[in-house]
Order: structure tokens, then C-alpha cells, then sequence
């Protein structure tokens, strides 16, 4: 018997997305797990496509940043406390800030090779109730205690314990490799790539505006589902001007002259989480289901920012997707010319400033600021990490499918390690 010729992918739908609004850390989900919000994200999602029936999904894909060990098979527990069948398959996955984008190119190649009809990816994170590790050196009396043989063996470790060993080793948000703050490392490319603290207040005051004007004329009517008292994005300052940012005080890069990175062009900490549904072309179909948008193409890379040219900018911390995405246009046979919209995730204005001038120095033309975060990203939303990925390419979609006609999109984003995970959407 031959073997079976092999079949070329299928064009993978985005059908729509659910998130509940993000939310500063410390604040309305202070004591909301991972799981409650990503379960009330995913039965939003459900409720507004009537996804309850066994097998409207073929498999949930999400992950979080800041785990507990009660987090273990998120994305399984997650399905079994929320509305979607619970013979549906789930599994974990995590890249940092680009989680929630990595989990849909996963569940999108599935989809793409016929493995299964329709999926649902996703992310979630709180810092909120960040996981408090044992301090190390109690965790090794506690080691060797619970191997000794004898009482007296497991009384002698228990021994060694001194009040600083109850000491908990609290997260950082610093790199393992540099023991630099992402903020610390952003403000080393901004220096790097001559991006002023003007630039970088207007963007930050544009994407505040922007997501304001988006909540005014409905965008995210379909998008945002109400959770612990908030409709609307916490951090959102609709009043964001130019003037007021140039008043707060810089926050990083203080070792340095002429710091430019403040609290109001960097994002804060932030809880939330996000769905996207993704489904093949037969399964929207069969469902009387428009798509808003088909995920075309998807690109990762990393750079060497322990030991690369950080100080000339090339292999800043969040400059990845200054090389994924050149490579993934030239793949793709496209140029900055032909995105009418481009999504770059806002860490901090300044990497976004930064990422936009190393695409030029690539060969890329320059991108219209008009076609740039038009709904506001971020910096407005806030970022909780694991679920800025799928907030994004459901907001994308959603922007390509308001503009009634052909589109394409453009999604980039920056990731922790080093990494950059970017996508291609097209509304054909």
C-alpha cells in the first residue's frame, strides 16, 4: 500500500476572543488565582459561541508566567472547573511574555495539520499572589530532615534552623542571567538606540487615548467580559497627555545620566487573562461562523543578551523581534508597506521606539504611526504576562474584521530570555 500523499496545511481561523479586564496588581483580583481567571475568560468565550456541547473544542492550550505549585496542569483544571466539556484535552505551556501568542501558534499548527478542527488558547498571570518560594537554605534542612532514618536524626537537621532561614525568597522581576530588572535592561537599549524621553511619552499618552477611544465606540463590547466588579482595563487614564507623563520622575536606568523610563512609559504590574478560538475554515463553516481574521504566519527568535552587543543595542533584552520579524516577512514575501495595522506588544515605550528603529536599520520601511497600536496596547491595558498573547491577536482580529474588506495585521512581541514570538494575520 503507498503511503498517503501528504496534504498541504489548512487556513487556520480566528473566531473571536474573550478576556476580562486587566487589572494593577494589589487591587480588584488581589486574591483572584490564575485559574479563577482564566476559567472566567474561558466561559465567556464558551457562553458567546455556545461551545458547551462534547467536542466543540478540540483541546485547550494556556499557560501562566508566575506559578504556584497549585497551577500544576493549569490549563486541565482550568477546563474541568469552567462550562466547556470536560472530555476536552488541555495542557500548560509557557514562554514568558510571549505565552499567550506561543499557545496559539500551537493549537493553530494542530489545526493547520488536520489533527483537530478547532482549539482555544490563552494565558493568564497575576502578580498579585505571585507564588513565595521556602528560603533555600531551609528548604535544604527540610530536605534533609524528612531523609533522615530516626526522630533523632529529623530533631538534629530541624536543629540547624535559624530565624533567617524563615526568611521567604520573594520573585523578582530580574533576569538569572544578568540579575538586571527587565526595566534595567530596557533602559541599557533605550540609551543604546538614542530613544528620548519625549518619544517615549507620547507613545505612552497615544496608547492611553487610543484604548479610551476603542471602549467609547464598542470594540471591546464582545471582547471584555465583566470580572470582580471591572469593565474596563484598571490602568486605563483616558485624560494621558504628553504634559502631565513629562512630570513623573524617572524609575530605571538611574545609574546612568539622563534616565528617560518612568512608571507612565513602562507598564505596571498587572492581573488578567485572555482566550482567543481558532478553528478551521469546515468547523466555522458548519457553525454559521464568520472568521474575523486567518493566522497566516508565525515567527520566533532569541538574541544574546548576557553576552551579546547590549551595549550597541543589537542584542538588547526585548530586541528578539527585531530579528524574527524581518525574517518572517522575507519567508512570507511581504514588507511593512503591505500591513494596514501592526500590534507590537508595549513593555516599555522605549523597546517599542527601539524595535521600530532596528526594523529600519534592517531594510524595512518605516511603519505609519497611524497603523500602530491603533486600539492601544499595554501600556494602557497593562500586561499580565501570559495573557498579553491572545488580548492581542483577538484585538487584532477583531480591528481587521471592523474594517469590512481585506486586511492584514502585523503582531510583534517581546519576551523575557531574550525571545520574541511574532505572528501574521489576514483578513482576506
Amino acid at each position: 500500500m503507498s503511503p498517503l500523499a501528504p496534504q498541504p496545511p489548512r487556513r487556520v481561523a480566528v473566531i473571536g476572543g474573550t478576556r476580562v479586564p486587566f487589572a494593577r496588581s494589589d487591587g480588584p483580583y488581589a486574591t483572584a488565582a490564575n485559574q479563577e481567571m482564566l476559567t472566567a475568560a474561558l466561559d465567556g468565550l464558551v457562553e458567546r459561541y455556545g461551545l458547551q456541547e462534547p467536542g466543540a473544542v478540540g483541546e485547550f492550550v494556556a499557560g501562566a508566567v508566575l506559578k504556584h505549585s497549585r497551577d500544576f496542569n493549569l490549563a486541565r483544571e482550568t477546563v474541568l472547573g469552567s462550562a466547556l466539556d470536560p472530555r476536552t484535552p488541555a495542557y500548560d505551556i509557557q514562554q514568558a511574555c510571549g505565552t499567550g501568542l506561543q499557545a496559539v501558534i500551537a493549537a493553530a499548527n494542530k489545526i493547520a495539520l488536520g489533527q483537530t478542527e478547532s482549539a482555544v488558547a490563552g494565558g493568564a498571570d497575576t502578580a498579585s499572589d505571585a507564588p513565595l518560594g521556602v528560603n533555600d537554605r531551609l528548604r535544604r534542612i527540610l530536605l534533609q530532615a524528612r531523609r533522615a532514618k530516626t526522630t533523632g536524626g529529623r530533631l538534629k537537621a530541624l536543629a540547624k534552623v535559624r530565624p533567617g532561614h524563615l526568611v521567604p525568597d520573594i520573585p523578582r522581576n530580574a533576569e538569572p542571567r544578568t540579575g538586571l530588572s527587565m526595566g534595567e535592561h530596557a533602559a541599557v537599549t533605550a540609551r543604546a538606540w538614542g530613544i528620548t524621553r519625549e518619544e517615549q511619552d507620547a507613545l505612552a499618552a497615544a496608547s492611553h487615548q487610543r484604548l479610551a477611544a476603542a471602549y467609547e465606540r464598542g470594540l471591546f463590547q464582545d471582547l471584555v467580559i465583566p470580572f470582580r466588579g471591572l469593565a474596563r482595563d484598571q490602568n486605563l487614564r483616558p485624560g494621558s497627555t504628553v504634559e502631565k507623563l513629562a512630570a513623573l520622575k524617572p524609575v530605571f536606568g538611574l545609574d546612568a545620566p539622563g534616565p528617560t523610563m518612568t512608571a507612565g512609559n513602562s507598564t505596571p504590574l498587572t492581573d488578567g487573562a485572555a482566550t482567543v478560538l481558532l478553528a478551521s475554515e469546515e468547523w466555522a463553516e458548519a457553525r454559521g461562523v464568520e472568521p474575523l481574521a486567518y493566522l497566516t504566519a508565525y515567527e520566533t527568535a532569541a538574541v544574546d543578551f548576557a553576552g551579546g552587543d547590549v551595549a550597541g543595542g543589537e542584542d538588547g533584552l526585548l530586541m528578539a523581534p527585531a530579528y524574527a520579524v524581518p525574517r518572517m516577512l522575507e519567508r512570507a514575501g511581504l514588507g511593512i508597506a503591505d500591513f494596514d495595522l501592526v500590534e507590537i506588544h508595549e513593555a516599555f515605550a522605549s523597546q517599542v521606539l527601539a524595535t521600530l528603529a532596528a526594523w529600519e536599520k534592517r531594510g524595512l520601511a518605516p511603519v505609519d504611526r497611524a497603523r500602530l497600536n491603533v486600539a492601544g496596547s499595554s501600556l494602557a491595558t497593562g500586561h499580565p504576562f501570559a495573557a498579553t498573547g491572545a488580548r492581542i491577536v483577538a484585538t487584532l482580529a477583531t480591528l481587521l474584521a471592523e474594517r469590512e474588506g481585506p486586511g492584514r495585521g502585523l503582531i510583534s512581541i517581546c519576551a523575557a530570555g531574550g525571545q520574541g514570538v511574532t505572528a501574521i494575520l489576514e483578513r482576506t
